[in-house]
């Protein structure tokens, strides 16, 4: 095979048995790989109604047919399960380098099935597969895990939030790179996996070389010309949007309750680059380096926080402490937790109790040993919501929202909505049209013409996922230049609007999923919050809704029919 590697490895940690067939090229060229290779294999082999936390759930790593090749942001892996945070089939991505030697190791995908009786980690060294006993290594966090197993090659690793099965735990690379949101280092944890450690050395054919050379290099071309990418985001990392959001007043601040806030500028981007000593840090061939490192002072070593992580344990939280954030920020990633779910939950935690709650890094140290008040937050914020009576879970589905205020990017509202993980910019980031003007500017203030939109959006980035590379190419790239990528890559030739078909159909099995899953229309909603005078138009809203189901092809109640899944090859 050209672009995919052709193998299928599946490890039984029940009774330590390892199996590997060759991928199945249909679909590899229906579901691409990563995130489409992982959502297709599960819905086929799990039932919706699994608990995610029994052995019988499988948890899935995927590369895609882009992973480690030569194309620029191409370093990244996927992960697929059902999310013990929001029951929803769930994905999560990550950077770094693990993704490039999975690759190597000649893997499309590695599942895990079954559960250990102790802690064990798996090693991949090219061809050599082996289980192993972890005893040494459980109850470390993953700083203390990776440096630990870093000499085997690349390792991928939970902390003590994931050994504790914390609904909000993380699976963690490379110290600081997440597959973040949904819950599934829990996953991880209840098959007493503690890490998965990767070492390759095959680099993935390529079908046609000199088509592949100019499609990367139009893609260099494209993205050094684009001032978000090689500008904005290699100067200040994500940390670039908190002045723009906040005075575009799309920045929520606690817990969604007001849209400014007037700590901004001690906590975004400009003041990271003027009062610390930074440097950049880069993921497998990438050109942006949009993750920063500090390299001295009290703070050296640590990560700068992402826009999301700053937001959510800065304005959501009321808090203006740089420093205090760049220290939860790693403690954060050490345990192994997400940090739109944690800061979050505790930003409703505190609305319940009046402001009056301990200190942001006590209450993530007791999140990550899952004890105490650690133990409620580290449910989510509609668990806590629901135990305490109060409507103040700013939540979809289950998954907190990020850092952009619905009632002022309607397009992004609608997006949140209807995502198929719960409340997530990365299904559809509306903010690159209705902020950014990516690739066009649209009325932010409107849901005119957003439903279409949203849909295009959520196609190309589900199959954008399934290359995987990383979301920031979307800002200069368009699905034309993707799809010449892949098809050099693989030889199979993919249109840009079969590149988009993949896309609708990665999104259509992840709906049918939800809906066996219990997930209805009712479910594709937003807080109450949002709603009423001075905020989103709910007939309107539903307006738009209706219109997004009839642009997917779906019924009244948001149920894929029988023609669209016949178009789509899903009968």
């Amino acid at each position: 095979m050209y672009g995919w590697t052709g193998r299928t490895v599946t490890i039984d940690l029940s009774d330590s048995r390892i199996t590997q067939v060759e991928s199945d090229a249909n679909l590899l060229k229906a579901f691409i790989g990563g995130r489409g290779l992982g959502v297709k294999t599960y819905y086929d082999a799990v039932d919706p109604g699994i608990d995610p936390l029994v052995p019988e759930n499988l948890l899935i790593f995927a590369t895609g047919p882009l992973t480690g090749t030569a194309a620029p942001m191409s370093g990244r892996h996927a992960m697929v399960s059902k999310s013990p945070l929001t029951g929803t089939i769930f994905d999560s991505s990550s950077g770094g380098f693990f993704g490039k030697e999975l690759k190597f190791a000649c893997i499309d995908a590695l599942v895990i099935k079954g559960a250990a009786e102790e802690p064990v980690y798996v090693s991949i060294q090219n061809d050599d597969i082996e289980i192993h006993p972890a005893g040494e290594l459980w109850g470390t966090n993953t700083r203390a895990c990776t440096d630990k197993l870093s000499s085997r090659g690349r390792v991928a690793c939970i902390g003590r939030a994931g050994e504790r099965l914390v609904p909000i735990a993380s699976v963690m690379n490379d110290y600081f790179h997440a597959c973040g949101r949904g819950g599934l280092g829990a996953v991880m944890g209840s098959k007493k996996l503690k890490a998965v450690v990767v070492k390759g050395d095959k680099r993935p054919a390529i079908a046609d070389e000199e088509g592949f050379r100019k499609a990367r290099q139009d893609a260099i071309r494209l993205i050094e010309a684009g001032p978000m990418a090689s500008k904005g985001l290699h100067t200040y990392g994500t940390s670039a949007l908190v002045s723009l959001m906040s005075y575009m007043k799309l920045l929520p601040a606690r817990n969604f309750r007001e849209t400014e806030f007037g700590g901004a500028d001690k906590v975004s981007g400009e003041f990271i680059k003027e009062n610390y000593d930074i440097k950049g840090s880069t993921c497998y061939n990438c050109m942006i380096a949009c993750k920063h490192i500090i390299k001295s002072g009290a703070l050296e070593g640590h990560e700068v926080p992402e826009y999301e992580t700053l937001w959510a344990f800065g304005p959501d939280n009321n808090r203006a402490d740089l420093d205090a954030i760049i220290r939860i920020n790693r403690l954060c990633n050490d345990y192994g937790i997400d940090t739109i779910s944690s800061g979050s939950t505790i930003a409703a935690y505190a609305e319940i109790m009046g402001e009056d709650v301990e200190e942001l890094s006590v209450l993530v140290k007791r999140i990550g040993e899952g004890e105490g008040i650690g133990k409620e937050l580290g449910r989510g914020s509609k668990a806590l919501a629901r135990s305490r009576g109060r409507d103040v879970a700013m939540h979809v589905k289950g998954l907190e929202m990020p850092a952009y205020d619905p009632r002022g990017v309607l397009g992004m509202a609608l997006a949140y909505a209807t995502s198929n993980r719960g409340g997530c910019h990365l299904r559809a980031y509306m903010i690159a049209p209705e902020i950014l003007g990516k690739p066009k500017k649209v009325d932010p203030r409107t849901f005119s013409g957003k439903a279409g939109l949203v849909r295009v959006f959520q196609d190309a980035l589900a199959a954008l996922d399934s290359l995987v590379l990383c979301k920031f190419a979307s800002f200069d790239m368009s699905e034309g230049e993707f799809a010449s990528l892949l098809s050099a890559a693989t030889g199979v030739d993919y249109s840009t609007e079969e590149f988009l078909k993949c896309g609708e159909r990665i999104w259509n099995i992840e709906r049918l999923f939800n809906i066996g899953a219990g997930f209805s229309r009712k479910d594709d909603i937003l807080p109450e919050r949002f709603f009423g005078s001075g905020g989103i138009n709910r007939e309107e809203f539903e307006r738009a809704l209706d219109e997004y189901y009839s642009f997917r092809g779906w019924d009244g109640n948001g149920v894929p029919t029988e023609e669209k899944l016949g178009e789509l090859g899903l009968e």
